[in-house]
């Protein structure tokens, strides 16, 4: 069982910057293909970046350039650090991690595109706003 928790959320404003973290456990994390999705008010969660256990990444066309995805095996933590942050950014951010192995990154998803994801953390929400 994978368990993951988000922090680092807040409200900024626009060209801010905020880091996201999710700390996993329960499972070998550097195996691992974990990605940030998000759920804006009234639209369906998407994914954001993704980076697998090879540290391939993958972001989502709307975020290259400003946010960057990593993570380190010795915290078993996962990081989103978000630059020139704008008011479409405004979302829940969740943690998802994924036990296949080998699947890679596209995209901003493990995998494909709308890939679905074993399991999730709670969220942290991130509002840009003047």
């Amino acid at each position: 069982q994978v368990q993951l928790m988000e922090s680092g959320g807040g409200s900024v404003q626009p060209g801010g910057s905020l880091r996201l973290s999710c700390a996993a456990s329960g499972y070998t994390f550097s195996n691992l293909c974990m990605g940030w999705w998000r759920q804006a008010p009234g639209k369906e969660r998407e994914g954001v970046a993704a980076i697998d256990g090879d540290g391939n990444t993958s972001y989502v066309d709307s975020v290259k350039g400003r946010f960057t995805i990593s993570k380190d095996n010795a915290d078993n933590t996962l990081y989103l650090q978000m630059n020139s942050l704008k008011p479409e950014d405004t979302a829940m951010y969740y943690c998802a991690a994924d036990l296949a192995l080998g699947i890679g990154v596209s995209g901003g998803y493990c995998y494909k595109e709308g890939y679905d994801m074993d399991y999730w953390g709670k969220g942290t929400l991130v509002t840009i706003s003047s």
